[in-house]
């Protein structure tokens, strides 16, 4: 769903979460509010007046006017090292939104929910975390969360306080090294990590997946291999920004 056009944007925070990710707080008056799931476009204007679009998901959700966004530079990207790196509080830029409707979470469905996100694809899973979180829905939602090392993973400390709180369950699948005294294995999500960390296909979870293209198309199909219907598989994906 879009509403609206561009409308201006402020930076009131922006605050590093891990060696290459940023959280950004934006205040956008006349927000309509977002679900949790949805993106937005940024737009940035130079001087000489040549324009840059990029789409980010939003952590968070509900009413108010500002939203969360959290960016994790693409060296080579031509908006992210300038959100991560050189945007500051009190500067503007453009936002168009909230976008999507179909990799959104609402409250009230009886199904189990299995979230599974590679890299900074947890960004809209976060913010459905904290939807089902405040809708005391957790306990029917897991997250499957794979990321190189444990100083890559953004949100980390959230994740892991709500669920040592009797929230959303939480796996961590590190693919290039493990904190120090982990046990489970390192390496790319397989089948024994999905049979191991995911609701079973016989209870019907709805799935959410997102991440890079690769990590998306490689697990989707491993679910269905598992026997989960496609038409039960939410994907979203991501490249260079």
């Amino acid at each position: 769903m879009t509403v609206g056009g561009w409308q201006p944007a402020r930076v009131v925070e922006a605050v590093g979460t891990t060696p290459s990710a940023r959280l950004l707080h934006l205040q956008v008056p006349g927000w309509p509010g977002n679900e949790a799931g949805q993106h937005v476009d940024i737009r940035l204007t130079a001087e000489d007046g040549y324009q840059a679009v990029r789409s980010y998901s939003i952590g968070s959700y509900g009413p108010g006017e500002t939203i969360e966004l959290a960016v994790d530079e693409i060296p080579d990207g031509e908006v992210s090292p300038y959100l991560v790196r050189d945007v500051l509080p009190g500067d503007e830029l453009e936002v168009k939104g909230p976008l999507g409707g179909y990799f959104v979470w609402r409250p009230g469905g009886a199904e189990p929910v299995q979230l599974i996100a590679g890299g900074s694809g947890i960004v809209p899973l976060m913010a459905i975390v904290r939807a089902a979180t405040d809708a005391r829905a957790a306990a029917s939602v897991r997250l499957l969360y794979s990321v190189r090392t444990a100083e890559d993973a953004i949100y980390r400390d959230e994740l892991e306080r709500q669920a040592s709180n009797g929230g959303v369950a939480l796996t961590w699948r590190y693919t290039r090294g493990a904190p120090g005294g982990w046990q489970g294995r390192v390496g790319r999500v397989d089948d024994d990590v999905l049979r191991a960390a995911t609701w079973e296909p016989g209870r019907e979870p709805i799935v959410y997946v997102c991440g890079p293209t690769g990590f998306v198309e490689h697990v989707a199909d491993a679910l269905v291999g598992l026997g989960h219907p496609p038409a039960r598989i939410r994907t979203e994906r991501f490249g260079g920004a």
